[in-house]
């Protein structure tokens, strides 16, 4: 008996496209397993083709101890049928089954024997890959992270209920070849991709099941969901019954939704790729097998999709397909429907309201322009579309239109124009005839594609939208002569044609003779043998190239010899939160200093953009040369996060290092993750920080917490409070002396209203080690547009994302929700707000001094606090009420008043706690203790003002 035995099948009646070398590739996958105790046991149909029959005993002839050949009974036909033979044949202990082309990772039958033996499970599985229908790259199904995160072993299939919630089981997991007998697991055999359902059969009646973490197979094709609809949904609908008797409702609802998303919403999208029988087939089929309603959870396009899908509307699964990929375009004419809520259409009535359509105007909305007809007509390009513009978008002045081609990748462009531009009421139905041939004049080289767009103007506002139009719609005999500006040498025909992206563009190229000649003559040119040693040798000069413009590189030639240049005496290297912005205590130092007419030579780094930074300093790009020369030379660094770590500081340099906030989660060297680290990584993190010669603490509770957990000695302390909470302390003592109006000048930036309160929400940051890099979009815990709806009348709600994420938001009504994550100066916007909802975030202690209202809104708190760890009990000594769900915040919100007296004493308590030394002359004392002591003096001049960009 072996191990393991791999039934693989050929010549299935519903198995799909299979061939012979789909065949080799599998087989050569199991005999390629690190485990030599597997086995290939082949299937092979009695109505195989020839090629696929010779392939078949080939293999077994090149490997007889390790591939067996199988010829049931004529009567099996099917791959069910097939499937069940090979599991009857099977001789291991554990049996595996593949589809022909699916390939085993070369350790997944040792990975699955190994998990298998050790958790005595009689079901084990593992990830698995798919060819993904663009390009055939390889890519996991996203849901798997999640199930697959970590090895485990499972009591039952409930216990992990994607097992059958989503389609996970049709490939990349093993059975106990005896457990299946003993349960009778077999193949329905009249069930085209029968896999669907006997994975889920399998997990619910063997019991045990073991997860590994590790990839089985890949090389899975993607069904075809047009052609395979009606056998996918039922496949479904048995597995939806199976639960259904399980008395599982949850589940099985659950894999409604799944259904939609992995099956219907694919096949949607699939649809400008198709030609218009078969989306009229297809929507025809959904139309009869689609019988349940569609889940109400869904999001709105996917559930838009779903419904239009199952009225068999193939023009209108067209357009939702559009709109799955451009969510932020408008592609129906949207109704009102009840209670202010917006629909699809008429036709289509599913709540889209979320989408925010309704609060789109012309010329800022993205509109979709479905292209209707192309062709050709006395010599010049006749297209033909229509514009969709729901009636409220409409402006009340007549239509003009433009057709613009635009060179890719390039600046030029070439108008043409619209002489038929009728508006309907829901859109806009336009008509143009092109003469491209003697108007589009390329230069023949880099710009032989060119990309058609409509430009609709009316009240002086335009509105831009691309063609759009299923792959089928231009006809291959639609051409025109092109004349190039180098000559018919380089092209000689325009041919229109729809791109990937499904817009209407036009390519330059060649039909005739010479034209071919020459292309021919250049691809030759360029891809002989020494045009390939020469891109070869500028391939690997790049590398060079790109080796010495490395941070490792530069920063090995910074610590070797930059830092031995003489420090410049008076300059100032300013960073704050790593270039990202010009803002918090470096930036109130820096104006301090302003102030004072000290003579200090600014230099200010940024990140990505100089925007919004100081004119009147030197501005240097983070780990750019002039940076690195910068930081090599200054007298004195300040920043409130950490220069690059591998960045030795000059001798002659100080360091102030301001920090950002004082700490509730833990830090530094009392992070678990810190403490996991290894020696060397440890070791690295305390050299940068010993770079600090001075470090600025806000209260005794900073003296216990950040200076012990980054190991900082007594006498590099300064107790002087944040510079940065000056303002906040000048702007609390304004308003107790004149009241909150007027509002600082920022309101007024900000289109908010005086009659609106100001909330700012202000979440800590989630990432993980190393997410500092690009910054990553998360979805907010707070929802938003329901904070929009609920308090949109009374509040403005300004959303302000950690600098190292960005925050996605939806589209609200105008003045109730405002993104300010790229305001430079967090200072300012608490300043502005009248109450803070934040989570673990320091902005709390900074906000806690002005002695205005915070809600703590922490749904993970017990979880956060495990996994991060904390330095006191946020419950015990927060500055207002924590809320663990929205309905609690939104209740705090609503009596703001009365939960604003129950903690005014928690709040003054807090700040007092934590900010003992904030006392509104921070930076004149900072000033005075680094500055001042070196000696510098009275500014004369303005010497490097604005140079270094």
């Amino acid at each position: 008996m072996t191990d393991f035995s791999c039934v693989i099948t050929a010549g299935g009646e519903n198995g799909g496209s299979e061939g012979p070398d789909a065949l080799r590739a599998s087989v050569a996958s199991v005999l390629g397993q690190s485990l030599r105790g597997s086995e290939a046991v082949v299937v092979l149909a009695a109505r195989a083709d020839g090629p696929t029959r010779t392939a078949a005993r080939a293999l077994a002839d090149s490997s007889p101890d390790r591939v067996r050949l199988i010829h049931p009974d004529p009567a099996a036909r099917t791959t069910g049928a097939l499937r069940n033979a090979g599991l009857d044949a099977a001789t291991g202990r554990y049996v595996l089954v593949l589809t022909p082309g699916e390939r085993l990772h070369r350790h997944a039958c040792r990975n699955l024997w190994q998990a298998g033996e050790r958790s005595r499970a009689d079901l084990v599985a593992g990830r698995w890959t798919r060819t993904t229908e663009e390009g055939g790259k390889e890519q996991e199904p996203p849901w798997q992270g999640e199930l697959y995160a970590r090895s485990r072993t499972v009591a039952r299939f409930s216990d992990a209920p994607q097992l059958v919630a989503r389609d996970a089981l049709v490939t990349g997991f093993c059975l106990r070849r005896e457990a299946a007998r003993r349960h009778g697991l077999r193949y329905e055999e009249d069930l085209a991709h029968g896999e669907i359902l006997f994975g889920p059969l399998a997990a619910v009646a063997v019991g045990r099941i073991a997860l590994v973490r590790r990839l089985i197979v890949t090389g899975r094709a993607v069904p075809d969901r047009a052609r395979d609809l009606a056998a996918l949904v039922e496949a479904h609908r048995r597995v939806a019954a199976t639960l259904d008797a399980l008395g599982l409702p949850a589940l099985r609802e659950e894999r409604e939704r799944a259904f939609v998303r992995d099956h219907l919403v694919p096949l949607a999208r699939s649809f400008p790729r198709l030609p218009a029988a078969r989306r009229t087939r297809a929507a025809a089929t959904a139309a009869r097998v689609l019988t349940a309603p569609v889940p109400q959870e869904l999001p709105p396009l996917e559930r838009v999709a779903a419904t239009l899908l199952a009225r068999g509307d193939a023009e209108g699964v067209l357009t939702a397909a559009y709109a799955l990929s451009r969510p932020a375009t408008v592609c129906a004419p949207v109704t009102a429907g009840e209670g202010g809520r917006v629909e699809w259409d008429e036709h289509c009535p599913v709540d889209i309201t979320e989408l925010g359509h309704q609060f789109r105007q012309f010329g800022g909305a993205r509109l979709m322009n479905r292209l209707t007809r192309c062709t050709a007509e006395e010599g010049r390009l006749l297209l033909e579309g229509r514009l969709v513009l729901p009636p409220h978008l409409a402006p009340d002045a007549p239509f003009t239109a433009t057709l613009e081609f635009r060179a890719r990748g390039g600046a030029r462009a070439v108008a043409f124009p619209v002489d038929d531009v009728r508006h309907d009421g829901n859109g806009v139905t336009w008509g143009a005839r092109a003469d491209v041939t003697r108007l589009l004049r390329p230069l023949g080289v880099r710009d032989t594609a060119w990309d058609a767009r409509l430009i609709v103007e009316a009240g002086g506002v335009q509105s831009v939208s691309d063609l759009f139009g299923p792959q089928d719609l231009v006809e291959g005999a639609v051409r025109f002569a092109a004349r190039p500006r180098l000559g018919q040498l380089a092209g000689d025909t325009w041919e229109p044609y729809i791109t990937l992206k499904d817009h209407l563009a036009l390519r330059l190229t060649a039909r005739r003779r010479p034209a071919r000649t020459t292309r021919r003559l250049v691809r030759y040119a360029t891809h002989f043998r020494p045009a390939r040693k020469a891109r070869l040798l500028a391939r690997a000069l790049r590398k060079r190239l790109d080796r010495y413009r490395s941070r490792a590189f530069k920063a090995t030639t910074y610590n070797t010899w930059l830092t031995r240049l003489p420090v410049r005496r008076g300059s100032v290297v300013f960073e704050s939160h790593m270039g990202r912005c010009y803002g918090d205590s470096p930036r109130a130092l820096h104006e301090e200093i302003r102030r004072q007419g000290l003579k200090l030579r600014a230099t200010w780094s940024y990140d990505t953009s100089p925007a919004g930074f100081p004119d009147d300093a030197r501005l240097v790009r983070r780990w750019s040369w002039r940076y690195l020369w910068a930081l090599a030379r200054a007298e004195f660094w300040v920043d409130n996060q950490g220069f690059p770590q591998h960045l030795r500081k000059p001798a002659r340099t100080t360091y102030l290092q301001t920090w950002h906030g004082s700490a509730y989660k833990r830090m530094g060297f009392d992070e678990t993750r810190v403490r996991l680290q290894n020696a060397p990584q440890r070791e690295r993190l305390q050299q940068a920080v010993h770079r600090f010669d001075h470090f600025l603490v806000r209260s005794e509770h900073d003296v216990a917490t950040l200076a012990r957990a980054y190991r900082l000695p007594e006498d590099r302390l300064l107790r002087t409070g944040y510079p940065r909470n000056d303002a906040l302390i000048a702007e609390r003592t304004r308003t107790e002396t004149e009241g909150r109006l007027p509002r600082p000048p920022l309101a007024g930036a900000l289109g908010i209203d005086d009659h609106k309160k100001v909330v700012l929400y202000a979440p800590t940051f989630r990432g993980g080690p190393g997410a500092g890099g690009k910054q990553a979009r998360r979805r907010l815990l707070l929802d938003v547009r329901e904070f929009a709806e609920r308090f949109g009348d009374s509040y403005t709600l300004l959303v302000r994302a950690h600098y190292l994420e960005a925050a996605r938001l939806p589209l609200c009504p105008p003045g109730t929700v405002i993104d300010v994550s790229r305001h430079h100066d967090v200072s300012e916007l608490l300043a502005l707000a009248d109450v803070l909802v934040t989570d673990y975030s320091s902005i709390m202690f900074d906000f806690a001094l002005l002695d205005r209202p915070v809600i703590l809104y922490a749904p993970d708190l017990d979880t956060y606090a495990a996994e991060r760890g904390s330095y006191f009990d946020l419950r015990e000594k927060a500055p207002g009420p924590v809320t663990a769900t929205q309905e609690e915040l939104f209740a705090q919100l609503a009596e703001l008043k009365k939960s604003d007296i129950r903690h005014a004493s928690h709040r003054a308590a807090f700040a007092a706690e934590f900010g003992a030394y904030d006392r509104g002359d921070a930076a004149r004392q900072v000033v005075a203790a680094v500055f001042l002591r070196q000696g510098a003096f009275r500014i004369t001049d303005h010497h490097d003002r604005g140079a270094g960009r």
